[in-house]
């Protein structure tokens, strides 16, 4: 269950984003966060899964097992920050750590920042990282036959735009996307780093290719995300279910936001993280 406390401070900052938000949202949760940092060990920093300095990724390796499934984490930030790991920023390195614990080869992955890599530079560096998982999991004990995707928000897309760019030659057995952009919203004057300008070209609109794609879904967003962020999750369920016949496993997260929503994985309040659990297990069987 969620704290009491929590929730009520969630609900005081509204769906407003921005740093000092992200910062009063850190402030719930790094205690908790800081305590893992010490539970879990991370076997290796900074693989080089290609040559540019923000290809590189951890692993978190289970204390035991082999061929264990593989969890890839992909972190949010806008499309312009993020980071796998920092000494100050324990948030998406603790999406490693609790993907070991429950016994799986956790990765957390850097990748290209905007303005200098635009669209789809973060889709090709999600591929890149499967490709790479494929040839050098079973090394590190993971199976790589059983590769789930997760990430939120801009981790979301970046995993969308690798699923529209593969196709049904993607190679993994799911993706968890939290409160993620799929194309069914107009661009917004922020999300131009990225994109390049504020219209949507064909080619980058990832709804239908999600939708059609092969792979199991999760997709899940916060009671306190900004609307469109809702939008876009609902506008994805109902495609899916178009396409597939069926909608694909859902989550709305009571009581939490746009930050939140990956930011608590691994604490007390265990609903989302119940709900990717059981996903994951079901997909790697």
């Amino acid at each position: 269950m969620q704290d009491p406390s929590i929730r009520a401070a969630v609900a005081a900052f509204g769906t407003e984003l921005g740093p000092a938000v992200l910062q009063r949202c850190m402030a719930l949760f790094r205690d908790d966060v800081f305590a893992q940092a010490d539970a879990t060990r991370c076997v290796e920093r900074d693989v080089a899964y290609g040559p540019h300095a923000r290809q590189r990724l951890d692993l978190y390796v289970p204390d035991v097992g082999d061929r264990a499934p593989v969890l890839v984490w992909v972190h949010g930030g806008g499309f312009v920050r993020g980071e796998k790991s920092s000494p100050e920023h324990p948030f998406n390195a603790h999406i490693g750590r609790w993907a070991a614990r429950q016994g799986w080869l956790g990765i957390v992955m850097n990748y290209r920042l905007a303005p200098e890599h635009r669209w789809p530079s973060g889709g090709e560096d999600v591929g890149a990282v499967v490709d790479w998982l494929r040839a050098k999991a079973a090394q590190h004990g993971g199976d790589p036959e059983r590769i789930v995707l997760a990430g939120t928000s801009a981790g979301s897309v970046h995993i969308a735009t690798c699923l529209q760019q593969r196709g049904a030659s993607v190679s993994v057995r799911g993706a968890v996307l939290l409160s993620g952009l799929y194309g069914a919203t107009a661009l917004e004057g922020q999300d131009a780093a990225y994109y390049g300008d504020a219209i949507m070209r064909p080619e980058q609109v990832t709804l239908e290719a999600v939708a059609t794609s092969p792979v199991p879904l999760l997709v899940a967003c916060a009671e306190f995300d900004p609307p469109r962020f809702q939008a876009e999750t609902l506008a994805l369920l109902q495609r899916v279910l178009t396409e597939r016949g069926r909608a694909p496993r859902s989550h709305f997260a009571s009581g939490h936001n746009h930050y939140t929503l990956a930011m608590h994985l691994g604490t007390s309040d265990t609903r989302l993280s119940d709900e990717i659990v059981s996903f994951v297990c079901d997909v790697t069987r």
